[in-house]
């Protein structure tokens, strides 16, 4: 490890009982503003937070092709405590950070089935991960004394989505084998499937009670009730953008990679691969918001590599997320440079989100834009307990404020010089 000092709708669940139970929104120590977002610097840079080796052109010919180029991280996951956080790359290991320090607690590799999208269960101990090679399994794995505790098989094409439950121990994936499955992590048993038209994209609302299904090509979102999965969505929305037909024709619609709800339950954000990301009410599916001004990832690893033709996936689906607070986005850029867009605003609609005139969609610019690392941010995650942020890509990077940022820097020094005090006394006592 390097660390360099950088210093058709059904009855649906009603907004009242999903409002009544959420989660509390994590919280910061310090408030989120363009200010203080601006005032993030890079505290810890692990140069080497992948090993180099030849590019990985896709391990099982079936999956998300990153193509050629460097090896990078393919995602991020902080534990519900935000003490720790979990990576996995594509030389086929997962690693495992203390936030609080700063620090790699210690490489794990599987190098037989490979990694991707190593995500935390609610025990800081216990990993879910996608396989890239041999088979389509997900894997539960303790990082305590690195074995897995189960395995979940049926998906037929590689996983491209992974989903805990905010409330207790189910999870749900989606594949490109087109399906959605739900699981337990006390049983290797898919608990319900979901045969879709299209390779889907899942995530779950705050509160554990809806999960939204997404689909490109055209891209639709569909909101289920997750206590039953026997029945149609109890709201299906098509996404329209008539913005992209005022670009080209026939639109170039962006391939949907990621999906989000807010932490106070009244947005979802939907991100894509292109170069425009959009927020959605989270009750109706109105469209509220339109994110530009990035560069998207459906451009792969390498520098300065137009879009194709045809919108593809890319390497995109980990570097776009919300604060805790709901305030802000947050999104990775193919530039390395990462944004934050701004969802507040003093004429605010019953949603929270200012809506044009003559009800436009709004087109919101980044408030802020800063240089990250080499290469792409491929992954980008905001800690849920304290104020940082993590992004990802060839390197893997560890931001804080400023102000917190010579706090860290004083301590180190005030160690450094209790180490030196001590061995200079112990060469003292040795004279």
């Amino acid at each position: 490890m390097s660390s360099s000092y950088a210093y058709q709708k059904q009855p649906s669940p009603t907004k009242d009982a999903r409002s009544s139970q959420p989660r509390a929104p994590p919280g910061t120590p310090l408030p989120i503003t363009p200010a203080s977002l601006t005032r993030l610097r890079p505290a810890r840079v692990f140069q080497k937070a992948v090993d180099p080796g030849p590019s990985d052109p896709g391990a099982n010919g079936n999956g998300n092709v990153s193509g050629p180029g460097p090896r990078t991280i393919t995602s991020l996951s902080f534990d519900n405590t935000g003490e720790f956080l979990v990576t996995a790359a594509e030389d086929e290991a997962f690693r495992l950070y203390n936030c609080r320090y700063g620090k790699l607690v210690k490489p794990l590799y599987s190098k037989k089935y490979g990694v991707d999208l190593a995500t935390f269960t609610h025990k800081n101990t216990n990993i879910l991960h996608a396989s890239t090679k041999e088979d389509n399994t997900v894997r539960y794995h303790s990082l305590y004394d690195n074995r897995y505790l189960q395995y979940f098989k049926g998906h037929k094409k590689r996983v491209i989505c992974i989903e805990m439950s905010p409330v207790d121990d189910t999870f749900l994936t989606s594949s490109l084998d087109k399906t959605v499955r739900l699981w337990d992590l006390r049983s290797p048993t898919c608990r319900g499937l979901l045969n879709l038209p299209r390779a889907p994209i899942v995530a779950y609302d705050n509160t554990g009670v809806v999960f939204a299904v997404a689909l490109s090509s055209p891209p639709r979102i569909a909101l289920y009730d997750a206590a039953a999965w026997d029945t149609e969505p109890f709201l299906t929305v098509d996404l329209t953008d008539t913005q992209l037909a005022k670009r080209a024709f026939p639109p170039r619609v962006p391939v949907i990679t990621s999906l989000q709800f807010s932490s106070n339950g009244k947005w979802l954000l939907v991100g894509t691969a292109g170069d425009t990301h959009y927020v959605l009410d989270s009750f109706n599916g109105d469209l509220l918001a339109r994110l530009e001004g990035h560069v998207g990832l459906e451009r792969g690893k390498l520098p300065k590599t137009p879009p194709s033709i045809t919108p593809q996936r890319g390497i995109s689906g980990q570097e776009i997320t919300f604060t805790p607070d709901s305030k802000f986005v947050l999104a990775g850029s193919h530039t390395g440079k990462w944004h934050a867009w701004d969802l507040t605003s003093k004429e605010e609609t019953m949603s929270g989100l200012l809506v044009g005139k003559e009800n436009e969609v709004r087109t919101l610019m980044p408030n802020v834009g800063l240089e990250g690392h080499a290469g792409p941010i491929r992954c980008l995650r905001w800690n849920p307990r304290f104020g940082m942020m993590a992004t990802a890509g060839e390197e893997l990077a560890f931001w804080l404020p400023e102000k917190k940022l010579d706090m860290m820097r004083g301590r180190d020094g005030e160690r450094e010089r209790e180490r030196r005090l001590s061995n200079d006394v112990k060469m003292s006592d040795a004279r």
